[in-house]
């Protein structure tokens, strides 16, 4: 029979959803399952029931049911309910997920039984380890344990160990277990190598944490020195067949199935990220067993995607030091490109001074707890980063601290995600910056709310000396007419044909305009081409000679008369660039928002549509978060916002008014 390697059959589940499995064979039960969160129930298909007791989760790859007891991942479901050999379930779930069966590999098999036998050495050493803690050498080891508050049940627990101060104290006991030396150099547990004329124990004088797989089996060590003078207070075995750093993290398995069986606790089935061993031991003693730690270095890509395998928004805890804050930094520029929905962190930041250890030693896990109800979102961590301590009184201050919030978030792939991020850093700099003004002593510019105006609700179209109709703002020139783009969608896209320079200076943002018409898709699409090929020739006159050579003559000549009969100036030729900026900026902001408004207002839909006739303080809930999204969609499209947004009939031309034709 062929062996698959544990890293295939890895793949192959990651690649499909157990749902799609599970799901050609059940019914899923609409009221129980929330397909967003990848999260299912049915009855079960193993024995007969009439409610649904059977669930499967997609992040977690598994299945349960919580009335016969059955359990597994996909290739257990195929070989248990439809009979199918491994190989055959193997075949089956790999044909779903794209992938060919690798063809067989000598040379791999004789690799993975070379790492069975590996395997097979960590476990004598960690037997070793442990003995020798609970003898006679390992005393002084047992009394420091005992002094950081860490019990017996907790070192059986985690294995703990104690390495003797000897050269060859583990060498010898695994050679008289007959051991080859090539074994014991390839599982990295002696110093060995070009200019050692004798191999000697890597770990000594040492108490010794094993570090398991992913599959709990001992893979490599973590060394704690019981000497103040050693060169290195913690000591992990180096790079081996079985080990890599970068890609492992302490107490994982364990963790893991923490998180799976707290969904519904306090814990809210989430992991932690923590630092050191010493802090995931104390906190597993206190009741917080789901979390983990990187093994003593920055914290890297594939540990993150460790992290995310077990919890959508992982929540990574650092010490409150200026180390722990640089860390955690470290942590947020790592996540920021790779978040998408669905895939986020959070940051728990401890007292100064203060690791989880101390803090759950000290006074029990209500501390920590605390700690980790006021875990921050990446986007509050990267604002106070950039605004902590700075000073912005002058516009070059804010300009460039804009310019950083915009490249850094200029990173995340996930265009979505990006978005959000970019409006999120526009609306805490508008606050922000308008809370400066406010409190300036000298007398300077007092910002105004964006519905600053007088007793009678005029804003500030009307402080400008513009009296916008109902009229004007019920019409298809402002609303958007069904035959034509939305006015909004108009403004847009013209503003940057007359003002190309906007595409120079913000070229990321302003290319990803999402745009609803259909015409203007088109049309965007073909601007960015031209605008790519002109290159330092990108002006006004030839972008709009190449576009109107691609056919979009008409479309233009249409967005100029629905902009001129708005009188939208800031969007025509004429308008100062300074103030074009500020126009456009504030479009898009209403653009953005207006865009997520609707969506929300679709999703309230459907959720209401789907809510059954038995959960009314669901629906009414739901009813009430869709009134609010549909007033707020109001006020945007009100006679002031489009109007004001836009900054109509404010602001300097050059040279002549604008005219109407």
């Amino acid at each position: 029979m062929m062996r698959f390697s544990n890293s295939f059959l890895d793949e192959i589940r990651d690649r499909v959803p157990i749902s799609s499995v599970i799901g050609r064979r059940v019914t899923w039960d609409r009221k129980k399952t929330n397909v967003a969160r990848g999260d299912y129930w049915a009855c079960c298909p193993f024995h007969g029931e009439k409610s649904p007791s059977f669930h499967c989760e997609d992040r977690k790859g598994r299945y349960h049911c919580f009335g016969c007891g059955v359990s597994g991942d996909h290739f257990r479901y195929l070989t248990d309910l439809e009979g199918l050999k491994f190989p055959e379930a193997v075949q089956q779930i790999a044909d779903m997920a794209g992938i060919a069966l690798p063809q067989p590999d000598p040379q791999a098999e004789r690799r993975e039984k070379e790492r069975t036998t590996l395997l097979d050495v960590m476990e004598l050493a960690t037997q070793f380890f442990q003995d020798q803690l609970q003898s006679a050498a390992g005393a002084r080891a047992r009394a420091y344990l005992r002094d950081r508050g860490v019990t017996g049940r907790t070192v059986e627990t985690f294995r703990l160990g104690y390495a003797p101060e000897s050269r060859n104290a583990l060498k010898e006991f695994l050679a008289g277990k007959g051991v080859p030396k090539e074994q014991v150099e390839a599982c990295g547990l002696v110093v060995h190598g070009e200019g050692i004329a004798v191999s000697y124990d890597r770990f000594r004088d040492r108490i010794m944490f094993p570090i398991l797989s992913s599959r709990e089996k001992v893979i490599a060590f973590g060394g704690r020195a019981m000497s103040p003078d050693a060169p290195a207070k913690y000591l992990n075995s180096n790079e081996t067949e079985l080990f890599h750093k970068g890609q492992v993290l302490y107490n994982f398995a364990r963790a893991r199935r923490a998180a799976q069986g707290s969904a519904g606790s306090r814990d809210g089935g989430t992991v932690i990220a923590v630092e050191g061993y010493m802090d995931v031991i104390a906190l597993h003693q206190a009741g917080v067993e789901n979390a983990v730690a990187p093994l003593g270095t920055a914290l890297t890509e594939n540990q993150l995607d460790l992290l995310w395998k077990m919890s959508s928004e992982p929540v990574l805890c650092f010490d409150g030091d200026g180390a722990g804050t640089r860390a955690a930094n470290r942590a947020a520029d790592l996540a920021l490109p790779f978040l998408k929905p669905g895939r986020s962190v959070r940051f728990a930041l401890l007292p100064e001074g203060k690791d989880p250890d101390d803090l759950v030693r000290q006074d029990g896990r209500g501390p920590f707890d605390k700690v980790m109800a006021e875990a921050r979102p990446l986007a509050e961590m990267m604002w106070m980063r950039e605004t902590s301590g700075g000073s912005f009184d002058t516009p070059e201050k804010r300009a460039e601290l804009e310019a950083r919030l915009k490249q850094i978030v200029s990173v995340i792939a996930d265009e979505n995600v990006r978005r959000y991020y970019q409006q999120e850093m526009r609306e805490r700099l508008n606050v922000f910056f308008r809370g400066d003004r406010n409190s300036d002593k000298r007398g300077g510019f007092q910002a105004r709310g964006p519905r600053a105006g007088n007793a009678s609700g005029q804003g500030r179209g009307q402080e400008r000396g513009v009296v916008v109709s109902d009229r004007l703002a019920r019409s298809g020139l402002v609303r958007g007419h069904r035959d034509l783009p939305a006015l909004r969608e108009s403004v847009l896209a013209l503003t940057v044909v007359n003002h190309p320079q906007l595409l120079l200076d913000d070229y990321d943002e302003i290319a990803g305009v999402d745009f609803e018409s259909r015409d203007l898709q088109r049309f965007w699409s073909c601007l960015l081409t031209v605008a790519a090929k002109l290159g330092a020739r990108l002006d006004r006159e030839h972008l709009r000679e190449q576009l109107e050579e691609n056919g979009f003559e008409a479309l233009l000549a249409t967005m100029n008369q629905q902009v001129r009969n708005a009188r939208l100036w800031t969007a025509t030729p004429e308008a100062d660039l300074q103030d074009v900026v500020q126009a456009y900026r504030q479009a898009y902001a209403l653009h953005s928002r207006n865009k997520e408004l609707r969506w929300q207002k679709i999703e309230l839909e459907r959720e209401i549509a789907e809510t059954a006739a038995d959960e009314e303080e669901r629906a009414t809930a739901l009813m009430l978060a869709l009134s609010e999204v549909q007033l707020e969609i109001g006020r945007l499209e009100n006679q002031e916002a489009i109007i004001d947004g836009f900054g109509v009939m404010s602001g300097r031309v050059k040279g002549a008014a604008v005219g109407h034709g």
